[in-house]
């Protein structure tokens, strides 16, 4: 692992990483094995401002396309998982 693995995927920054490493998210494969819905949530819950855009970016980041990429199709079903897990 290098610390700079999470800050190699597309769509992610430095913010985005700390928020990342700061939920216990060190690397591609912790994010991944997590995936998008679950790693958003785990950022909003430390109390961090992060908007949809990172739940897309990271959708992004695991396939390796901007995020304004993703098929809206799956955009959809992302915010429906978030729906589901915020009840």
């Amino acid at each position: 692992m290098t610390d700079n693995e999470l800050l190699s995927l597309r769509n992610l920054g430095k913010t985005s990483v700390q928020w990342l490493r700061a939920t216990g998210i060190h690397t591609t494969e912790e994010l991944r094995r997590r995936g998008p819905v679950a790693a958003y949530c785990a950022v909003r819950s430390r109390g961090f401002g992060a908007s949809r855009t990172l739940l897309f970016a990271i959708a992004g980041a695991l396939q390796d396309v901007h995020w304004n990429q993703l098929d809206p199709t799956y955009k959809q079903q992302l915010l429906q998982q978030l729906e589901e897990q915020q009840k």
